[in-house]
């Protein structure tokens, strides 16, 4: 378990609002994040990416501790419901800030830039600019971003929830053969019970700013005798 991402009695205070976190989440799984709106997701995401720091306790990702670490030391690669492209940029600047802030790229990195936009099937998308994109090609860029980090860890906070149906599902069958492709740790908030049974080896339900349930995905689909588990999976 030390190659994937362990929150040892991770405590921290956020206004008014206290989260507590414990568990050891396998490396090269897809672990679904779930709970109800508020109840610390977003939270548990931010503290693994560097966002928040903790008051108490250790976040060690691949048996290394990062608590103290700022987010770009960290192994981590994030995607947001909002995808997060600098509007004024195109796609290839966009994709090439994740190998080098600096844009100091080397003709390695290029190409690499162009293989990652047509494994999201945006070849030749490279002078595109944002605004000029559908919702569903923006998230394929912020896909390509991440591929071209090369990190092992991939963080997704609610990535599709702005997506139609068909989209979601298209979206989902990326992430699923991406992660096959490159083998690494996804961990995945998600509001949507079929999400979880699509996608996820693993899953956590956080409710009032603790880790309520974790186990496998399979299991957590059939459990009904946790009362705020039962309504999520009914929802």
């Amino acid at each position: 378990m030390t190659d994937g991402i362990v929150l040892e009695k991770v405590e921290i205070g956020l206004g008014n609002k206290s989260f507590r976190f414990d568990c050891a989440l396998p490396a090269g799984a897809v672990t679904a994040v779930t709970g109800p709106s508020g109840s610390g997701k977003s939270t548990f995401l931010n503290l693994i990416a560097g966002f928040e720091t903790p008051d108490k306790g250790h976040i060690v990702i691949a048996g290394e501790d990062v608590t103290d670490r700022h987010p770009s030391e960290r192994p981590v690669s994030l995607i947001f419901q909002e995808n997060n492209l600098f509007a004024h940029l195109d796609l290839f600047t966009n994709i090439g800030l994740g190998i080098s802030p600096s844009l100091r790229l080397t003709a390695d990195d290029r190409e690499a830039i162009s293989g990652a936009l047509g494994r999201v099937d945006l070849r030749g998308f490279e002078k595109r600019m944002p605004s000029t994109l559908s919702g569903g090609e923006r998230q394929r860029a912020a896909f390509a971003r991440a591929l071209v980090r090369r990190k092992p860890v991939l963080l997704l906070d609610e990535p599709f929830a702005a997506l139609d149906p068909g989209l979601r599902l298209s979206m989902a069958n990326l992430l699923l053969a991406l992660h096959r492709e490159t083998g690494n740790t996804v961990l995945i908030v998600t509001h949507d019970p079929d999400e979880v049974g699509r996608l996820a080896d693993h899953a956590i339900f956080i409710d009032e700013g603790q880790i309520l349930l974790q186990g496998p995905a399979k299991e957590f689909m059939t459990r009904r005798d946790i009362p705020a588990i039962a309504e999520f999976l009914s929802g």
